[in-house]
């Protein structure tokens, strides 16, 4: 694997380098020799923290962890990018698709028990046309985290959902 080492606030020293290396290269075995690991590290109000992103054909792996120190956040964003890796590899044996990012010896293992995705609970409710300010007011009352809308203004379903540091966003879908 080839690695995009950045930093943010912080100074990439050889150990971090090595650390980051040795503990992503745990997940060599799954990837093709070819593909690409950006990390980016950095520092923000005394949380090390820490992003992995891996780009595979058609998707995205990324995991992000933050902590007191930033080998412990190296070792969660390891295991965190294992756990979706081993997650989703039916889906991509099945459907045959981005496999050529994968190793071989990966996409012929067995599966571990996988786990299975089972939907316990359907809703359904109507919508009514509204502007994301007031999809943002209506998530507050419910207390959710998110809110699916009909966006008045374009006709489309939307989404607002809660971010860090009590902000907001909008998910608008791109046909």
């Amino acid at each position: 694997m080839r690695y995009i080492i950045s930093g943010k606030n912080i100074d990439i020293t050889s150990g971090l380098r090595d650390a980051v290396e040795s503990k992503i290269g745990k997940l060599e075995r799954y990837f093709s020799p070819d593909t690409e690991v950006q990390v980016t590290m950095s520092v923000e109000k005394g949380r090390q923290k820490i992003e992995v992103t891996i780009p595979v054909k058609g998707n995205i792996i990324r995991a992000e962890q933050d902590s007191n120190d930033m080998y412990v956040s190296i070792d969660l964003v390891e295991e965190i990018i294992e756990r979706q890796i081993k997650k989703y590899r039916t889906k991509l044996i099945d459907k045959k698709q981005n496999t050529p990012s994968f190793s071989e010896a990966f996409l012929q293992e067995e599966a571990d028990q996988e786990e299975t995705i089972h939907i316990e609970k359907t809703k359904r409710f109507a919508m009514k046309p509204m502007d994301p300010e007031e999809a943002c007011i209506q998530m507050e009352l419910l207390g959710h985290n998110f809110f699916m809308f009909l966006n008045a203004e374009t006709d489309e379903v939307n989404v607002v959902y809660k971010r860090k540091a009590n902000s907001y966003g909008l998910i608008e879908p791109e046909f």
